[in-house]
């Protein structure tokens, strides 16, 4: 199985800026993508960001231009830069890894989940 570990969530001030920090460990597959989910209080999951093997991106379209999304793969590390943050970012984060261990069967790992709060 494949591990996941979030970490960088704080509380900030609206405006602030954040760096979350995916890793990942166990049974790592070459072909892949990641993304980080978000959960705020009384609301469905949201799929926030995406990145492939292939390093194709994609955002909601509610943090375009604010949140960016990449990868270290030497060090198995995935990362969400997160600027301009607004109080509707308040959330738990969660990591996220769906990779193609076999024909035809691709299986996902979920990360623990890591706080963002964001208040005056």
């Amino acid at each position: 199985q494949v591990h996941l570990v979030e970490s960088g969530g704080a509380l900030v001030q609206p405006g602030g800026s954040l760096r979350l920090s995916c890793v990942a460990s166990g049974n790592i597959f070459d072909i892949y993508y990641m993304g980080w989910y978000r959960q705020a209080p009384g609301k469905q999951r949201e799929l926030v960001a995406t990145i492939t093997h292939a390093d194709d991106k994609n955002y909601v379209n509610s943090v375009k231009g604010r949140f960016t999304i990449s990868r270290d793969n030497a060090n198995n590390t995935m990362y969400l830069q997160m600027n301009s943050l607004k109080s509707e970012d308040t959330a738990v984060y969660y990591c996220t890894r769906k990779q193609y261990e076999a024909v035809g069967r691709w299986v996902d790992y979920w990360g623990q989940g890591t706080q963002v709060t964001v208040s005056s």
